[in-house]
């Protein structure tokens, strides 16, 4: 039976036997930022620091990944943290400390990973892991690539205007059903306009959207942004995605699955990641709204290269004088530089949504 696409995705994707909730985790699949190099978490590390710096130096700072995989990030910050006391488990107090010596970051630091699937074996005791984003929070939020697993209706124009694409999940075959309710509708009227769809001519309603184009209605993943946005009592709410922005909505849509390494038709039978890129600005629009303050948006590029990964070659003279040491530091140069290419992990955004406190000291670039 063919359903919307909003509720195929769900169930594919966080269902029993899902894509996110069984097997080997979405690294089997797929290569993120987080997987190509130690230097993404390295740079996430500087960012922690700065976010700390601004908040104060507070007494626990809570470090939360929403959509953690199997704790792959939360893992490389633990270690670059060097947190790996037993105290450091996430919502134990740090130990006490003389009035005149500062707690260091790593006995104030509290990891926490958000993901539907169980814990995963292994994982350091010190690393929380829960199921829904917790309130209260006072630090760094980040979510790598996970808005675009948000699941989202898709919409097809009909020659009496947009309807909702239903879907078989068996098959990915795809029928038109009713036309878009209201909140959809005034959606799509904001931030899915005709220019994105190419079109030249107006159809039978007075519209530039030409009859069969497709649009993916990001207010679900608006919506979960917000909510995101709203756990964080003080901080810093960071989205890395892919995605794109309204004068650049790409021609029928982005829509896609992912498996074993390639990418494959976006049926949604719980087989693949079924994903499509993140209406940025939309995003970004309902975070701010949430902590009345404003966001920064810049390329992946911009943010590690602000925080120190500029992927520079290192210099000829260490050839010289330390041959080992400069095979290693080419061969991180040129992991820094899988993250840093504008036509891949470079071209993410990096939506950085500050939540009272002053964004400057983290923001400036």
């Amino acid at each position: 039976m063919s359903i919307r696409w909003r509720d195929a995705m769900q169930r594919a994707l966080y269902g029993p036997g899902g894509f996110f909730v069984s097997g080997s985790g979405p690294a089997a699949h797929f290569r993120t930022s987080v997987h190509a190099s130690p230097a993404f978490a390295a740079a996430l590390v500087r960012l922690v620091e700065q976010v700390d710096a601004a908040l104060g130096h507070p007494r626990v700072l809570s470090v939360v990944d929403v959509g953690a995989g199997r704790g792959e990030l939360l893992r490389a910050l633990s270690a670059a943290l060097g947190a790996a006391r037993p105290s450091a488990r996430a919502g134990s107090p740090p130990a006490a400390a003389p009035p005149s010596a500062p707690v260091p970051l790593a006995a104030r630091v509290r990891l926490t990973a958000v993901e539907k699937a169980a814990r995963p074996d292994g994982l350091p005791e010190r690393i929380g892991w829960v199921d829904e984003i917790p309130a209260g929070l006072t630090g760094l939020l980040v979510a790598t690539e996970w808005l675009d697993n948000v699941p989202l209706d898709v919409a097809a124009r009909a020659g009496d205007g947009w309807r909702y694409l239903l879907v078989d999940p068996a098959t990915g075959a795809e029928t038109v059903g009713d036309p878009v309710g209201p909140a959809d509708a005034d959606w799509l009227e904001r931030w899915w306009p005709a220019s994105a769809a190419g079109a030249d001519e107006t159809d039978p309603t007075g519209s530039r959207h030409p009859v069969g184009a497709r649009a993916e209605i990001g207010r679900t993943r608006d919506d979960a942004w917000a909510e995101a946005v709203r756990r964080v009592d003080r901080g810093l709410a960071l989205a890395v995605d892919y995605g794109h922005l309204r004068d650049g909505r790409p021609v029928d849509g982005t829509l896609t699955g992912y498996r074993g390494g390639r990418q494959v038709p976006p049926v949604p039978d719980g087989s693949r990641d079924v994903t499509a890129h993140v209406a940025v600005d939309s995003v970004a629009s309902a975070g701010a709204t949430v902590a009345g303050c404003a966001y920064d948006l810049v390329s992946q590029r911009e943010a590690l290269r602000a925080l120190g990964a500029d992927g520079g070659r290192p210099p000829l003279s260490l050839a010289t004088g330390d041959p080992a040491g400069y095979v290693r530091a080419l061969a991180a140069a040129s992991a820094v530089t899988e993250l840093t290419d504008p036509a891949g992990l470079g071209g993410h955004w990096w939506l950085r949504q500050p939540v009272g406190v002053d964004p400057a000291s983290f923001m400036a670039r």
